[in-house]
């Protein structure tokens, strides 16, 4: 209602909100995003991924329904259409992309698993080419490109030929499981901008949450008791906190925000700067060298991401 004062909170301000500032929070948001390759590798090789999911967003459930019950009074009641919409993000982005995440991470190195992520803006372009007849033009195909090329540039250490050659020689359990990590991330960025015309970001990524955990429960009562030999460590444990709330809660709201605001296409972009700064973390938090294919790579990404958000 318009004098409600839950509705006064955060939502009515999105259309406030300046370009420069959307950019910002995505560019943060791959940042964040980034973190969870490397703590999703840590805690992949104490746990199954049912588990660390489940764990992940029974925290996260928590801390997006206080945070919106501070910020705007609540969950609103939803519609039919509603509930299946945000059922359906539940089921691509937090169950399905999750396990399919976490199982390549069981198989995968993090810095490998991230070159997928590359192939994000590329799916969703294509799906919303093919589902709903969006047309793209040619400045923003070409930053697509240069994104995607920036980013494999990044991560194969300027050896692509090298790089070509080891995933066709080995496209294995891992890798099939990124790409359909992938393919699901993408669903849930386009079935979330019909789900944001009615529900604030917040809203749609708490419910989308909630179902998640729903699912995720369910799938593991259904399924044999995993073999969990020895106690989670403290290091496992963090790295769960972290993946709830540095990456899920925050970067969440932040991805949908840029989804209302300037298109799914336009948004998943973004998620290319995720493989660069996972290498980057890499140079300041492991020690690995800073090469120039690093530096030419990641100008390549962030050129991309301003061509194809360049109005």
């Amino acid at each position: 209602m318009p004098g409600d004062e839950s509705t006064m909170t955060m939502w009515p301000i999105r259309s406030e909100m300046p370009p420069s500032a959307v950019y910002l929070r995505l560019t943060l948001t791959a940042a964040l995003w980034a973190g969870t390759f490397v703590a999703g590798r840590v805690v992949a090789l104490e746990l199954p991924p049912l588990p660390i999911a489940i764990g992940r967003f029974g925290i996260a459930v928590v801390a997006l329904y206080l945070w919106a019950r501070w910020t705007e009074g609540g969950l609103p009641r939803l519609s039919l259409r509603q509930l299946m919409e945000t059922l359906l993000l539940g089921l691509t982005g937090v169950c399905l992309y999750n396990l399919f995440f976490l199982v390549s991470l069981s198989e995968m190195p993090a810095s490998r698993t991230a070159t997928f992520v590359a192939l994000n803006p590329v799916v969703v372009s294509l799906l919303m080419f093919a589902l709903f007849r969006e047309r793209l033009s040619l400045k923003r195909w070409a930053g697509i490109g240069l994104t995607l090329a920036g980013a494999i540039l990044v991560i194969s250490r300027g050896n692509l030929t090298a790089l070509a050659g080891d995933i066709e020689s080995s496209f294995g359990r891992g890798e099939v499981a990124m790409s359909m990590a992938v393919l699901s991330w993408a669903l849930y960025t386009i079935i979330g901008r019909n789900a944001l015309k009615g529900l604030s970001p917040l809203s749609a990524t708490t419910y989308a949450a909630i179902w998640g955990l729903v699912l995720l429960v369910s799938a593991y009562l259904a399924m044999p008791a995993p073999d969990i030999q020895d106690a989670i460590s403290a290091r496992g444990l963090a790295a769960i906190v972290y993946l709830a709330i540095g990456g899920t809660v925050v970067p969440f709201l932040w991805y949908y925000r840029g989804v209302s605001e300037i298109g799914p296409a336009r948004t998943s972009v973004f998620t290319n700067l995720v493989p660069v700064f996972g290498v980057l973390f890499g140079v300041v938090l492991l020690g690995e060298p800073l090469l120039m294919s690093m530096i030419v790579g990641g100008g390549l990404v962030v050129a991309g991401v301003i061509l194809t958000n360049r109005t």
